[in-house]
C-alpha cells in the first residue's frame, strides 16, 4: 500500500514539472496574420519540450523545442491572404487557435487624437455603430503600460470588429482600417498602441535616445506629467516591443503635440524611431503619419515649427505625411473631431504607396523652390501636377518679406501650376510663408482636393515667446 502511494505522489510530482505550453496574448485566436510572409509564432514551455504546431492552411507540422531558458519559436511562412483558420500547438498540452484570418497588419500608434474614439463622443464612431460587424477587420487593442525594459508580453486580446469592441478602439485606426479592407479585399488586422499626451520619446527605445547627445539632451528637457509617461522608451518597452515578433505591413502615427517645446530635434527624432522600429520588426517597414493640426498653443510659432520637422521626415525613405489643416474646425481644441477623412487620407498613402494602386490621390501639394523677378517671388510645388486652386477669391495666410525680414500680408495669383506672390510693401522679396503659424488654416488647394502644405522658403530664427 505505502508502495502504491509512494509511486502516486512520484507520478505527481512528476506531472507537475511539465509546465503547459504557454503563447503570448498577440498569438492568440481572431488574429490576423501578415500575408506571405515570415512571421514567428513562439512562447514558454519547460525545457526541451517538443512542440508541435500545426497550421490548416497547408496542414503541415512543424516543431520547435523549448530552450534551457523555457523559451521557443519557430519561424513560419503565411499565404496569400485568406481564412478563417486554425493553427495547433501541442507540447504536454495543447491549444488550438480558431478563426484566424491572413492578410495586411497594420501598427496604429501616437498620442490622444490616435487614441480617441467612441468614448470621446465621436459622431463618426456613433454612426458607425449599426453596421460595424465585419469578421475581416480584427483589433487588437493594447492596454497603456510601461516598462523600465523591453518585455516580451502585452495584456490584450484580438477581437472581431463589431458594435461592442469598435467602441473602444482608435476611429482614426478604424477608419484606416475599413478603407484598407474596402480596397484590398483582404483581411485587416488592426493594433491599437497609443497613448494621449506622451512624447514620441517615449515610444523610441532608450539606448537609441541615449546615443545620440541632441536628442539626449532634448529628452531631458521634456516636463514630467501626471497623466502620461515621459522617458525615453518606457511605451515602446511595454506596448511595442512584445509586438516585434508578429509581423506587421507598417504603421501609421498621429502624434506631436507633445513635442512642440522641441520641435528643432522632431525629425532627427523621428528618424530615429522609425529605424528602430524597423530594426526591431527587421523589416522597411512603411511608415504613414499625420501632420498636426492648427492650434493656439500658449507660445508662438510652435507649432508651426513642429509642423515643418514633420515635414522634413517627408525625406525618410517609405514615409508619407497627411496633412490635415483643412480638417479642423476650432484652434482652441487640440482635438480635431473629424477622424474619418484622416483615416481616409493615410489609408491612401497606404494603397498608393505600400500597395501601389493606381488613380489615388494621396499626396498634398509640397514646397519645392522660389525664385524671384521684378519685385515678384514665384512659388513651385512638388505634388501640383493637377494644378492649384483657392477656396476664396483672396489667398489667406500668405506673407512676404524682404532682406530686413519684416513679413506683410501677401497678394497672389495662380499662374501655371506655380504661385505668384507680391506685396507693395516689399520691393525686392526674399521670403514668403503660407500657413506658418499656430491656428493658421490657409485656403490653398490641389485641384484634386488636398490642401497645400504649410510652408516657408526661409531659414530664419522664429519667435516662440509665450502669448
Amino acid at each position: 500500500m505505502l508502495k502504491n502511494v509512494l509511486a502516486f505522489a512520484t507520478l505527481l510530482i512528476s506531472a507537475s514539472s511539465f509546465a503547459n505550453v504557454r503563447l503570448p496574448h498577440v498569438i492568440s485566436s481572431n488574429m490576423v496574420l501578415q500575408q506571405q510572409a515570415t512571421t514567428k509564432l513562439w512562447g514558454w514551455a519547460s525545457p526541451a519540450e517538443k512542440i508541435f504546431i500545426t497550421t490548416s492552411w497547408n496542414n503541415k507540422t512543424d516543431s520547435a523545442v523549448a530552450t534551457r531558458d523555457a523559451n521557443w519559436q519557430l519561424a513560419i511562412q503565411t499565404p496569400a491572404a485568406g481564412g478563417p483558420y486554425t493553427i495547433t500547438i501541442k507540447g504536454y498540452n495543447e491549444i488550438v487557435l480558431e478563426n484566424v484570418l491572413i492578410g495586411e497588419v497594420w501598427v496604429c500608434s501616437g498620442q490622444s487624437n490616435m487614441e480617441w474614439g467612441y468614448q470621446q463622443g465621436l459622431k463618426s464612431i456613433k454612426d458607425e455603430l449599426p453596421t460595424a460587424y465585419n469578421n475581416n477587420i480584427r483589433f487588437f487593442n493594447v492596454p497603456k503600460t510601461t516598462s523600465t525594459y523591453p518585455q516580451d508580453d502585452c495584456n490584450a486580446t484580438w477581437s472581431v470588429c463589431d458594435s461592442n469592441s469598435i467602441k473602444t478602439f482608435s476611429a482614426v485606426g478604424y477608419f484606416f482600417g475599413k478603407k484598407l479592407n474596402k480596397d484590398l479585399n483582404v483581411p485587416i488586422g488592426l493594433v491599437n498602441s497609443s497613448w494621449g499626451g506622451t512624447p514620441a520619446e517615449v515610444w523610441t527605445p532608450a539606448d537609441a535616445v541615449a546615443s545620440n547627445a541632441t536628442l539626449k539632451d532634448a529628452a531631458a528637457k521634456l516636463t514630467p506629467a501626471p497623466w502620461w509617461p515621459y522617458l525615453p522608451g518606457y511605451a515602446y518597452n511595454a506596448m511595442l516591443a512584445p509586438l516585434t515578433g508578429h509581423a506587421i505591413a507598417g504603421a501609421i502615427w498621429y502624434q506631436g503635440e507633445g513635442n512642440t517645446g522641441t520641435a528643432s530635434t522632431y525629425t532627427a527624432l523621428m528618424d530615429t524611431m522609425i529605424n528602430a522600429w524597423r530594426k526591431a520588426w527587421n523589416k522597411d517597414l512603411a511608415f504613414y503619419y499625420v501632420q498636426i493640426a492648427p492650434f493656439k498653443y500658449g507660445n508662438k510659432n510652435i507649432g508651426a515649427l513642429l509642423r515643418e520637422a514633420q515635414t522634413k521626415t517627408m525625406q525618410h525613405p517609405n514615409t508619407g505625411m497627411a496633412v490635415i489643416t483643412d480638417l479642423v474646425d476650432d484652434t482652441n481644441d487640440i482635438h480635431p473631431t473629424n477622424k474619418h477623412d484622416v483615416g481616409l487620407r493615410l489609408a491612401n498613402q497606404a494603397l498608393a504607396k505600400t500597395y501601389h494602386k493606381n488613380g489615388i490621390v494621396y499626396q498634398s501639394p509640397m514646397y519645392k523652390s522660389i525664385s524671384v523677378q521684378d519685385g515678384k517671388a514665384t512659388i513651385s510645388f512638388d505634388f501640383a501636377t493637377a494644378g492649384l486652386s483657392a477656396k476664396d477669391k483672396k489667398i489667406t495666410e500668405l506673407y512676404i518679406a524682404g532682406e530686413d525680414k519684416v513679413f506683410y500680408p501677401a497678394e497672389a495669383r495662380i499662374e501655371n501650376g506655380q504661385l505668384v506672390v507680391w506685396s507693395k510693401q516689399v520691393k525686392q522679396p526674399v521670403a514668403v510663408r503660407y500657413a506658418f503659424g499656430n491656428t493658421a488654416i490657409g485656403n490653398l488647394f490641389g485641384k484634386d482636393g488636398l490642401p497645400v502644405a504649410p510652408f516657408r522658403t526661409d531659414d530664419w530664427e522664429v519667435d516662440t515667446s509665450k502669448l
